[in-house]
């Protein structure tokens, strides 16, 4: 999902966003909206939510991460 995509669904949910980074935004929607608030949270590229709307992208950014 792109930015403006998340600012989108952000703005439906009544999040303000215009200082939040992407995976901050992220995590607060997910807790917005009752879930665990765990984007690239994942470093050891291990995660459960498989029904996750996030998990793709999640996964792909929490592995960079363990990279550097």
């Amino acid at each position: 999902m792109n930015m403006q995509e998340i600012r989108v669904r952000a703005k439906d949910l009544g999040i303000k966003y215009s200082r939040l980074k992407k995976a901050e935004l992220i995590q607060t929607i997910q807790l917005t909206e009752g879930n665990f608030g765990c984007f690239s949270t994942a470093i050891t590229g291990e995660c459960d939510q498989m029904s996750c709307l996030w998990r793709k992208d999640c996964l792909s950014v929490s592995g960079k991460k363990s990279i550097q």
